[in-house]
């Protein structure tokens, strides 16, 4: 049974990891499933041959989500997400580096120029495409048209073409594409921190075209201002290979929803009419200490009663000093 301080199996163990410190329970906290997800971070990596075209297309989509995102640089041998037993050694890097996404670069002479994408729930290989670079022109060689663009601000994906919508491919490659670049959840988003403009067209059915567009707000002589594109790379162009889709009890499992409970408010109730009543507990005045106005009738009992106070204690005085004088003159 998994306890609370424990995180669950990965590929090649077999034990639960148990937290001994302090720092390593909230390390395996980090990891756990939440109700709200963090940014999906991503491994790019190569196969067992690459090409300098898969390199420098890895290189570009890194770059695109640098903040998020782990690079192997070495290549790894027995990655074949399509093939049964692949998968293993893939799953395994994904869980060190808990990273849900995936990008695998190879090259071969029955796929040249090979690159797969796809996502994995609970660490495990839940769907996959696979694209073949056909033209690719990468962000260096459109000089400083991107240098407006800051880095870890969301961008404005866009995708044309109604093969997104009918083609399991494509429609397949459009999810995996906003699950890659959407960033961190947010409630809001500030207008003119968009800088950049995503865009995939979808050219037939096997055709993907991949582009970026930095955003210029130039005068236009109203409040709102004229919007101008320029292409800051990368270009890419993609020919649709084979895919994989999901498991039908592994998607059951990824579609599941918690039921998020609402914060219980304290001293707050509902009423016959479905109203909030509420309870307001206040503090024991003083009635001595409490600042009240002052009136000038107010004022002149207050003189009186001072000047009477003070008659009251001369009279004793002047009783005692006669009561003294009567005697004296008595023992004379």
């Amino acid at each position: 049974m998994q306890t609370e301080d424990a995180t669950p199996l990965v590929p090649g163990q077999t034990k639960l990891v148990k937290a001994k410190t302090r720092r390593g329970k909230r390390f395996l906290e980090s990891r756990a499933p939440k109700a709200i997800e963090d940014a999906k971070r991503a491994l790019f990596l190569y196969g067992n041959q690459t090409s300098q075209i898969v390199k420098d297309v890895l290189t570009d989509l890194y770059q695109l989500k640098r903040l998020e995102a782990q690079k192997f640089t070495r290549k790894n041998e027995n990655i074949r997400p399509f093939e049964p037993g692949g998968e293993t050694s893939l799953e395994f890097y994904c869980s060190r580096n808990n990273c849900p996404l995936f990008v695998l670069g190879s090259h071969s002479k029955k796929r040249p120029h090979n690159v797969v994408i796809g996502r994995l729930f609970d660490f495990h290989l839940y769907d996959a495409l696979e694209l073949g670079v056909e033209e690719f022109k990468a962000i260096r060689d459109f000089g400083a048209a991107g240098t407006g663009a800051q880095l870890g601000n969301k961008p404005c994906v866009i995708f044309v073409g109604e093969k997104f919508e009918s083609v399991p491919a494509l429609a397949l490659a459009k999810s995996l594409l906003l699950d890659m670049f959407r960033g961190e959840p947010v409630d809001k988003i500030n207008l003119a921190g968009i800088d950049r403009v995503l865009m995939a067209v979808a050219e037939g059915d096997t055709r993907l075209q991949l582009r970026q567009y930095s955003i210029r707000f130039k005068k236009s002589g109203t409040r709102i201002p004229k919007v101008a594109l320029t292409e800051m790379g990368p270009r890419v162009a993609f020919s649709v290979r084979r895919y994989r889709l999901p498991p039908s009890d592994l998607q059951q499992d990824a579609m599941k929803q918690p039921k998020l409970g609402k914060k219980k408010e304290k001293n707050v109730s509902s009423d016959a009419l479905d109203g909030k009543v509420g309870r307001i507990y206040m503090p024991k005045q003083n009635m001595d200490t409490l600042g009240l106005s002052k009136y000038k009738g107010t004022k002149r009992e207050r003189r009186e009663g001072a000047r009477e106070a003070a008659e009251a204690r001369k009279r004793p005085k002047a009783a005692k000093a006669a009561a003294v004088a009567d005697g004296g003159g008595d023992a004379e």
